[in-house]
């Protein structure tokens, strides 16, 4: 089965989850073409089965390089099995009101869009004090301090867990790979 995974990055989370899922996939014997959204152009949409979008929040949005690939494509990723899996600090905590805000962020990207993913995963990112400015590292260690994370300087902390992730694609793939012997 030949996979998409298109993503948008800010500090590079996203893209290691991104490479996580390709390589998953991969090594699960189906072909994966892994591009940023901001390449991924002249995509040959009938030899695709399923699609991955990857992108993280940000300011109360998920990138604009990746809403601008879903929105001109949601017709063709709305013709096959998908994925949105939206990564952010948020995902990471049990607060409601922080989780119901990244739903909703999860729903207006797709509202904007136009796209319906069979569905969204809400993933846990990282905090990147080596790649943030002074003010981004200030700010981000306001927002640890307040959830009482004891951070480092210079000290990046990751908080995705990569075994749900895995069990996550694990079924989305079993249920893409149902969908397209159904199909035949």
């Amino acid at each position: 089965m030949r996979l998409l995974i298109v993503y948008a990055t800010t500090e590079g989370q996203t893209r290691k989850i991104a490479r996580f899922c390709a390589d998953r996939l991969s090594q699960a014997g189906h072909a994966v073409e892994l591009l940023p959204a901001a390449d991924a152009e002249g995509i040959d949409w009938p030899r695709i089965a399923g699609a991955i979008l990857a992108g993280s929040v940000h300011m109360g949005r998920v990138q604009e390089g990746l809403e601008r690939f879903a929105a001109a494509h949601a017709g063709d990723l709305g013709a096959r099995p998908s994925l949105f899996l939206q990564v952010s600090l948020a995902a990471a905590g049990d607060d409601p009101e922080e989780r119901a805000d990244i739903e909703r962020i999860a729903d207006d990207f797709c509202a904007r869009t136009g796209w319906q993913p069979d569905r969204t995963l809400q993933v846990a990112g990282a905090f990147r004090f080596t790649q943030y400015d002074f003010f981004r590292r200030w700010a981000m260690r306001w927002i640890a301090s307040q959830k009482g994370e004891r951070i480092r300087p210079g000290e990046d902390r990751e908080y995705t867990d990569w075994t749900e992730l895995a069990d996550a694609l694990d079924a989305w793939l079993a249920a893409t790979s149902e969908r397209e012997e159904t199909a035949k």
